[in-house]
């Protein structure tokens, strides 16, 4: 139907008769003439429309916003007082010669000049005309790019693609499982996976070696700009590889990657242990691209009567942690830190302490806070020479539980960075290394950091039981601009350990032969050392695209309550699958 793509249109062609189909994206009536932009998948080009031409110009006069036409004419070049410099085809132009209409487009209920115009519903619902504007497409493209690139290179170091089940059996991976009923066995129930974790482990032990899918997976969560119900991992497994080894390969992997697309070196990824990173930022999966970072200060405040900073200062379970914001203490009036008092109290701060440096040669006499009539001279002293503050400067304080504390001054660091316009332009990726084993519950319970196929660091199974609140585990994250984009592990290959690790976990050898039998049995026959890891390939190409969702880069994302407006599912099943399902619905009462 067509010679050539609008995007293809250039100076080449001039004195070619070309036929096109696409959309009409613009049209300008201007007396005498009528001028069409015309878009398809490879660009947009200007046609001209002459008045001699009467049946053309009155099938012409039609056209509205995306309507769907093939036409016929002859490339031009344009005036140089009109080409258009921000157009690929803005040197030539066509006039066209015939022109036919093949499909109308009904009055549009998006306006395709911007998305700011659209709601978040309107988009979803209407996804294929959303998906039409060039911003969308680019990222659909981009994307493709991305996949072929992963494809290409792990091909080329020997990893093989191989498909794993959609149905398979629940397992506990720190999510609710999507369930699947069974019609042949009633009663009983599939679940969606939440990653191939199990089934790439049983390659490694198939003898597969190295095995790479870029595969769906399904996790039942709360959601947000980075997270959606069904999402899409590149995951990576390796028998006989360290865990320096995979993060090597990877590392080199995403050095091409944002090289070959984004003609960015990243160099060479630094590495930075969790505690190091959760001392400084209170996040373990860092921006390094904000030059804020959180100083402890508890041990200066065990002694002081202020009950808010000696408690959690003399709790073994608390921080006490400073906030330093070099020529902060003007850029912060009592209301704005108020709203920051507010911000903060979403992660279960009860308040935001602060201290502003005024002229620090004067000592206390040049300090200002409410809080520095609680504090002994030599104590406020010390504070401000352990965070190195200068005159101009404004410290915030976390006085809490540590995780409390952590979670509240690391998201203000990132706020405070984002308004004060302190983030670089630039990349900053790091691998974040040395993660505890587990971490402890608000009972008093162990649950895994990362997984519990993981394995630990240095130690035997008897010395994981007896001290497992201490030991390391063999994983490691890929972090980029204070994204985690990726995330692996050496895994458990002894069955003795995996056995541990279940009993530290509360799952006892019955549960575990329920719901882990089949792993179990295969590390009984050789199974080999093996590692690996999983990129989040949504939030990679959200991050290479400058996008603020990963749902602006996947074709037909849900929406933040996991429903999808184009297709209006979930939706009611019919009684009959329901009888074949053996399932009777009852909702609670409302």
């Amino acid at each position: 139907m067509r010679s050539h793509y609008c995007g293809q249109i250039d100076e080449s062609l001039v004195g070619q008769n070309v036929t096109l189909c696409g959309w009409v994206n613009r049209r300008r009536d201007l007396g005498g003439l009528i001028f069409l932009d015309v878009r398809d998948v490879k660009g947009i080009v200007q046609v001209v429309v002459d008045p001699d031409f009467e049946q053309l110009f009155s099938t012409a006069n039609k056209l509205k916003h995306e309507f769907c036409i093939q036409l016929t004419g002859a490339v031009r070049a344009r005036p140089d007082s009109q080409v258009n410099k921000t157009m690929a085809t803005g040197a030539v132009e066509i006039l066209a010669s015939e022109l036919t209409i093949l499909n109308a487009a009904a009055p549009l209920p998006l306006n395709m000049d911007g998305h700011l115009n659209n709601s978040e519903e309107q988009r979803l619902k209407y996804r294929y005309l959303d998906l039409r504007r060039p911003e969308m497409a680019q990222r659909l493209k981009f994307r493709a790019k991305v996949t072929s690139q992963i494809r290409n290179y792990l091909d080329s170091h020997d990893f093989m693609d191989i498909e794993t089940p959609i149905l398979t059996k629940a397992t506990p991976e720190g999510a609710r499982d999507y369930l699947v009923p069974s019609r042949t066995h009633k009663g009983q129930f599939f679940a969606l996976p939440q990653s191939p974790q199990l089934f790439k482990q049983l390659l490694m032990m198939a003898g597969m070696d190295r095995y790479y899918q870029i595969v769906k997976c399904f996790r039942d969560e709360d959601l947000r700009a980075d997270r959606q119900p069904e999402f899409t991992q590149i995951d990576i497994e390796t028998s006989f590889m360290s865990a320096d080894e995979v993060m090597s390969v990877t590392e080199d992997m995403t050095r091409q990657l944002f090289k070959n697309l984004l003609d960015v070196d990243l160099g060479e990824f630094p590495r930075m242990t969790y505690h190091e990173a959760m001392t400084k930022y209170g996040s373990d999966k860092p921006d390094l691209r904000i030059p804020l970072e959180m100083v402890d200060v508890a041990d200066l405040l065990q002694g002081v009567e202020f009950k808010v900073f000696s408690g959690p200062a003399n709790d073994p379970k608390g921080r006490v942690a400073a906030l330093k914001v070099p020529q902060g203490a003007d850029k912060f009036s009592r209301k704005d830190i108020d709203e920051l008092t507010k911000f903060v109290g979403i992660y279960g701060a009860k308040g935001l302490a602060w201290i502003k440096v005024n002229d620090v040669s004067k000592g206390v006499e040049g300090l200002q806070s409410p809080i520095l009539k609680f504090l002994p001279e030599e104590v406020a002293l010390a504070i401000i020479d352990r965070t190195a503050a200068e005159t101009g400067d404004i410290l915030f304080f976390g006085s809490d539980k540590y995780t409390v504390v952590s979670e509240a001054i690391g998201a203000l660091r990132l706020k405070i960075g984002e308004s004060l316009g302190l983030v670089a332009d630039e990349w900053k990726p790091l691998w974040v290394v040395d993660f505890p084993m587990f971490e402890e519950l608000e009972d008093g319970g162990l649950t895994p950091l990362h997984h519990p196929f993981t394995a630990p660091v240095g130690v035997t199974a008897q010395e994981l039981k007896q001290q497992p609140e201490k030991t390391l585990s063999n994983a490691y994250d890929m972090v980029l601009n204070g994204v985690e984009v990726g995330g692996g592990s050496v895994r458990i290959h002894d069955q003795d350990m995996q056995q541990v690790v279940f009993e530290i976990l509360g799952i006892g050898e019955e549960e575990a032969q329920e719901k882990f039998g089949f792993l179990l049995d295969a590390l009984k026959f050789g199974a080999p050392p093996h590692a690996g890891l999983a990129f989040g390939l949504d939030r990679l190409v959200m991050l290479m695209t400058g996008a603020s969702s990963i749902r602006d880069v996947m074709a037909f994302p849900k929406t933040t309550t996991a429903a999808c407006p184009l297709t209006d599912a979930p939706g009611n099943a019919n009684p009959q699958q329901l009888a074949d399902l053996a399932i009777e619905i009852k909702l609670p009462a409302k």
